[in-house]
């Protein structure tokens, strides 16, 4: 399974992602594709953006069962907790 959530990006990408994806909501895809074609949706999302932001989140064989990617400036980041991935609102906790 492949979600990819898309900020502030051009229609035209979105429009391309229809290809191989379900628009579920604005900016936010969902669909399963082979492990190459995600690879090949995921360069075209991070050479795309133009100033936007991408979160990706796939299957995969781990404790949590996916795994997160984020490119450009999306509004939440992801963190490397002891080998799991968290998600942070910038501003809502004091890094250290």
């Amino acid at each position: 399974m492949l979600v990819l959530r898309l900020e502030r990006v051009p229609a035209s990408l979105r429009g391309e992602l229809t290809r191989w994806l379900l628009e579920a909501s604005t900016g936010m895809f969902v669909g399963r594709v082979s492990a190459m074609v995600r690879e090949q949706l995921w360069t075209l999302v991070c050479h795309s953006l133009k100033g936007g932001g991408a979160v990706m989140a796939h299957s995969t064989d781990n404790e949590q069962g996916f795994a997160l990617r984020t490119w450009g400036t999306p509004s939440r980041e992801v963190v490397d907790f002891e080998g799991l991935s968290l998600v942070r609102v910038p501003g809502s906790v004091p890094e250290k």
